[in-house]
């Protein structure tokens, strides 16, 4: 019998328009990790995309990249720092200016680290926790408060971890953020059911990409990926994948959800 290492990730599925004519933001959307694959997703299934990232040159070039692909009219960025709510507005007027009114915003930024408890400093406690969670607030806030007066509907998708319900040590500041972001969903889903509104997540174990190599502790990734069931770390096309089924009509009963995208064994 195989042993689940001999398995690698299937083909990604062919797409179904399931996102067509909508106009969706994404956030830390640049490079090769969740965002940017979940911005090649929503392209693939027909939607007009804004992409917001902290880094201008990866995020130039990942639009450039899509734009050749998709069209320079399906397909914009702006540099975008959640932590700064001007810079939040701006993308999302971009959006609007480009596309029409704003029906989703998937909320993917995000910032991690290492640090025991007894050794993490204020700054990074307060550094992850803004970004993370704040962040998530922010463009949340941001984003209903537009769907809400265009009284259209609309979807929201928040990146969380399985972190935010399972310890990991040296994490402490990064699950508090998590488990924050899934209590902000809850919570802002059932305020914004009133107006049309979902406000779903998504929960990840562990998706693999270059830069995520840069700043996990040597070995750290491989003694995780071993965990998981099928004995890999997660495409980030296949998260993605789960936030177009959240963002599209197919989860048209799911709100204050959290999804967990994993196989890692209890």
């Amino acid at each position: 019998m195989s042993s689940v290492e001999s398995f690698g990730p299937p083909p990604c599925p062919p797409a179904h328009e399931l996102l067509s004519g909508r106009t969706a933001v994404i956030t830390a959307a640049a490079g090769t990790g969740i965002g940017g694959a979940t911005a090649r997703r929503f392209l693939e299934e027909g939607a007009g995309v804004v992409l917001g990232d902290v880094h201008a040159r990866r995020l130039t070039h990942t639009v450039t990249a899509l734009a050749g692909e998709f069209g320079a009219a399906r397909v914009a960025g702006t540099v975008c720092d959640v932590t700064d709510e001007t810079q939040v507005a701006a993308l999302l007027d971009l959006a609007e200016e480009r596309h029409g009114p704003l029906d989703i915003l998937v909320n993917n930024a995000g910032l991690g680290g290492t640090a025991e408890l007894v050794d993490m400093t204020d700054e990074q406690w307060d550094r992850v926790l803004d970004v993370t969670l704040h962040g998530t607030f922010r463009c949340t806030r941001a984003a209903l408060r537009r769907m809400r007066a265009s009284g259209a509907g609309g979807t929201v998708v928040n990146n969380a971890s399985v972190v935010g319900w399972r310890a990991q040590r040296g994490q402490a500041h990064y699950a508090a953020a998590k488990a924050g972001v899934m209590a902000l969903t809850r919570c802002a889903a059932v305020e914004a059911a009133a107006y049309g509104v979902r406000v779903n997540a998504v929960s990840p174990s562990l998706a693999a990409h270059p830069h995520l190599d840069r700043v996990a502790a040597p070995g750290l990734l491989a003694e995780l990926a071993r965990r998981e069931a099928f004995g890999r770390a997660a495409q980030p096309w296949e998260v993605a994948n789960v936030i177009v089924f959240l963002a599209s009509g197919y989860s048209s009963y799911m709100t204050g959800e959290t999804v967990a995208v994993s196989s890692q064994r209890a």
